[in-house]
């Protein structure tokens, strides 16, 4: 199974203002890209998942909670399968890429928070790769 990849990037401040940069990721298998906001931070959107499709995540503003997990059967994935998960914030900025193999899910930490989606599939390929699973599987949301 592929492994989940994190690039790291990093930040630079002076009397004009800051820049945030991923120097290491390229776009190069990008197709698409969206921004998701949700209206409160108890919002929870989970999860979706993808056989074939790369998923690319970056904060550009606030905090995100982002989770994953590696489905073992996609018509009835064990409840027992272990979820990790990282914080991703416009403070460090960094893009997480998760594989095809993985479902996922996303939870803002901050009022007013974005998350930039890129993606290696367009929205019709996309559409005919979604799985969705109970968001009270595999993760407490609560807990964050």
């Amino acid at each position: 199974m592929p492994e989940i990849k994190m690039y790291e990037g990093g930040a630079y401040a002076d009397e004009r203002g800051r820049i945030s940069f991923v120097n290491d990721f390229t776009f190069k298998e990008v197709k698409r890209c969206y921004h998701i906001m949700h209206s409160h931070t108890e919002t929870i959107r989970a999860w979706q998942g993808h056989r074939i499709e790369h998923k690319y995540f970056f904060v550009p503003h606030g905090k995100f909670l982002l989770a994953w997990v590696c489905i073992d059967d996609w018509n009835t994935p064990s409840v027992h399968l272990k979820a990790s998960h990282s914080i991703l914030s416009e403070n460090e900025p960094c893009v997480l890429c998760i594989p095809p193999g993985y479902a996922n899910g996303i939870k803002a930490l901050m009022p007013g928070s974005v998350l930039s989606v890129y993606s290696d599939l367009d929205l019709a390929a996309s559409e005919n790769d979604r799985w969705s699973f109970d968001q009270s599987l595999w993760l407490d949301w609560s807990l964050f």
